[in-house]
């Protein structure tokens, strides 16, 4: 018997204790909960919402309200708020609110939606509210306890404007601000114009976090201003828009025309020289809360992913059940068009980019978990001394930022020369650890909304097309159809995919994630040296093939003159981000199987299964390590030989850039035998007879 034939597989599909291992969560007690309530309420009301055609209606209706009253019994909605207002989870939820997007998105996006908007129109108030407003909104969005005579209160966040093609340019604002009256020794009271696009949440919403910009002398900027339903004046929750899309979310164009003082500014305000002055204007908050919202979306696609794969699996094996001269017992009852290699890498490429995808997004929500804090002590340090606004905090993190670079090459120094007593002072200094997290997340931020809803949604399609023409019926097991048309609208919320990479094009020259990348490809390489079947010296190459074609690019000319690497040439800076995307998305799946082998053995469930977990998941990082480097490979090619009329012009440089080429294609090395493996191990899985939620 041949090794390939006594090697263990995955028996079953992951479970919660193989998820909570890969995902960081095992010892929180508080978020698995917050997991379990999602999940019965996903695949429970939401469901049966799906299945009983829900989503064939535009309108707001009564069952579609159900959700409300589920989300806040369930805990979903106090997983949103602070312990002192009704909340469930300590300490930063950035992770919390993925795991239960992430649940809620694994049977229908509208739905997950309808609960994340809430979390939004408070975004601005908790990220950067008075101590006042944040109490207030968030106690009134506490689902009421029994005894309590109230409405628990939900919220809408009015950024876009009613320009052509739902306008997704934040900076671009036709609400306005002006005063309505301003009586001497009284608080001023304000007029707030604003007329909302594709505003999610407004056929319930209490209230409106909403941006508007300055149209009177005496304001003087832009802001964010909270409008509740009592205000004086026009509420006009607008005609629903005519979605495709997420109709589990209530969306539409509101007309808003109303009074409110002058102390529901988002941040506060002054008074100086006769002039409101709001402490911060509309686009510092909208950055401080779509950094962290993003991800979150990202994550929303990746659910759709993952939960493809079992109903994939069970219309492959049951394909021809029932057919004249299938006998049971006989390959094709038993397997079906699972007796085909090309069913088997197809279905295995989808199962490894949703692994992937949601190993980014919940990497970086754990990333912002751990920055939160430190960053509140950064910026309360920074003011105490007086250091605010943008080039004074540029140059006041220069000192950390040389340190942070000093800390990862010290860590990459081998053991036996490590100083971890250095190690450890430098990164427990807060200035040195928050520009090290921010380098890394303003990357894996945008890559993740980028990466995952982008090339989500192709390989959705991919997953539909499996299906044959029973994927587009409204009765398709897993919603599948439905999720591939949801991930559209998921590419381009919170940003489509050009602001996520012009995001990426301008933070992915930091020095020190820069310096990360190279304490990630040490590491891959010792993974690569160590277990081969990892697929990780092919992820190392594309890495630094990527790494020496940015180096290269950023000093070089066309065939014209012109520099390629500057702002406006987004040809050269936009598939440079696309590249690091498919990387990191790669290196956290890497990530999260490594710290499944290492904990996973002596976990009292898993333990047992655990080779066979660790092989599978090995695979499948295997055929995504190496369709990253292929991808950065292809995109490195392009940029380096589609700017000269001949490759004649790249001079010496042709030789280093074929050294790094070849580097990425050789390391690809039994890539194909990985899929052969886990296309073996799909035919072996064990699943139920039928999906744990209605068709």
């Amino acid at each position: 018997m041949s090794i390939e034939e006594t090697r263990k597989t995955m028996s079953m599909l992951p479970g919660d204790e193989v998820r909570q291992i890969m995902w960081r969560y095992s010892e929180r007690y508080d978020i698995q909960m917050a997991v379990m309530g999602s999940r019965s309420v996903a695949r429970g009301l939401i469901a049966r919402l799906v299945a009983d055609g829900e989503r064939n209606t535009h309108e707001w209706t009564e069952a579609k309200n159900e959700m409300y009253k589920a989300f806040d019994e369930s805990g979903i909605t106090a997983a949103g708020l602070d312990m002192d207002c009704g909340g469930i989870i300590d300490g930063p939820r950035n992770f919390a609110l993925a795991l239960i997007a992430y649940e809620l998105s694994w049977v229908d996006g509208g739905a997950s939606t309808t609960s994340l908007v809430n979390n939004l129109a408070l975004g601005p108030i908790v990220e950067k509210g008075t101590p006042e407003q944040k109490k207030r909104y968030m106690t009134m969005c506490s689902p009421a306890q029994p005894g309590e005579d109230r409405k628990t209160w939900r919220g809408a966040f009015a950024l876009t404007e009613p320009l052509p093609y739902v306008g997704v340019d934040t900076g671009v604002l036709s609400g306005k601000v002006t005063v309505a009256e301003w009586n001497e020794g009284e608080e001023p009271m304000l007029q707030v114009e604003k007329r909302g696009r594709f505003i999610t949440n407004m056929a319930v919403a209490d209230f409106i976090t909403a941006a508007v910009d300055t149209g009177d002398e005496r304001i003087k900027s832009s802001c964010m201003i909270i409008l509740e339903e009592g205000d004086e004046g026009t509420f006009d929750r607008g005609a629903p828009t005519l979605k495709m899309v997420h109709q589990l979310s209530n969306t539409s164009d509101p007309i808003l025309n109303v009074k409110v003082p002058a102390s529901r500014i988002i941040g506060g305000y002054t008074i100086k020289d006769g002039q409101i002055v709001p402490n911060l204007n509309h686009s510092e908050i909208i950055e401080a809360v779509f950094s962290r919202t993003r991800v979150t979306v990202g994550i929303m696609t990746a659910a759709k992913l993952v939960s493809a794969v079992e109903p994939v699996l069970r219309y492959h094996r049951t394909r021809f059940r029932g057919a004249a001269g299938i006998e049971e017992g006989s390959p094709r009852y038993d397997m079906g068009l699972q007796m085909k290699e090309d069913a088997l890498h197809r279905l295995a490429d989808v199962w490894a980019t949703g692994e992937a995808a949601s190993s980014l997004g919940f990497e970086t929500t754990r990333l912002y978990d751990e920055i939160t804090p430190v960053e509140e002590r950064v910026y309360a340090k920074l003011a105490e001394e007086g250091i605010t606004g943008g080039r004074k905090m540029m140059k006041a993190l220069r000192a950390p930022q040389q340190k942070a670079i000093e800390c990862i090459e010290m860590m990459m120094k081998p053991e036996g020369e490590k100083d971890q007593a250095a190690i450890d002072a430098l990164y427990n200094d807060d200035m040195v650890r928050f520009v090290w997290l921010d380098a890394m997340t303003n990357v894996l931020c945008p890559a993740c909304k980028l990466w995952d809803t982008g090339n989500g949604a192709n390989m959705l399609r991919e997953a539909v097309s499996m299906m044959g023409g029973y994927g587009i019926t409204e009765d398709c097991p897993g919603f599948l159809f439905q999720k591939w048309n949801d991930a559209q609208l998921e590419a381009t919320y919170e940003g489509p995919e050009v602001v996520q990479r012009r995001h990426i094009s301008v933070t992915m020259n930091n020095p020190v994630f820069i310096a990360q990348i190279n304490l990630w490809v040490k590491t891959l390489k010792e993974l690569a040296a160590a277990q081969p079947e990892t697929g990780t010296a092919a992820l190392a190459a594309g890495f630094e093939m990527w790494k020496w074609t940015q180096s290269f690019l950023s000093k070089a000319k066309d065939s014209n003159g012109g520099r390629l690497y500057k702002n406006q040439r987004q040809g050269v800076l936009f598939p440079l981000a696309d590249a690091i995307s498919w990387l990191v998305a790669a290196r956290s799946f890497v990530a999260d199987v490594q710290e499944l082998a290492k904990k996973g053995p002596d976990h009292p469930v898993v333990g047992a299964d655990i080779e066979g977990y660790v092989n599978t998941f090995n695979d499948l990082c295997n055929i995504q390590c190496s369709r990253a480097a292929g991808e950065v490979g292809r995109i490195c090619a392009e940029l380096f030989y589609g700017y000269v009329n001949s490759a004649d012009e790249t001079g010496e440089a042709s030789a280093e850039f074929q050294k790094y080429r070849t580097a990425v294609d050789t390391a690809m090395a039994g890539s194909k035998l990985a899929k052969d493996r886990a296309g073996k191990a799909l035919v072996s899985i064990m699943i139920p007879e039928a999906l744990d939620y209605p068709m």
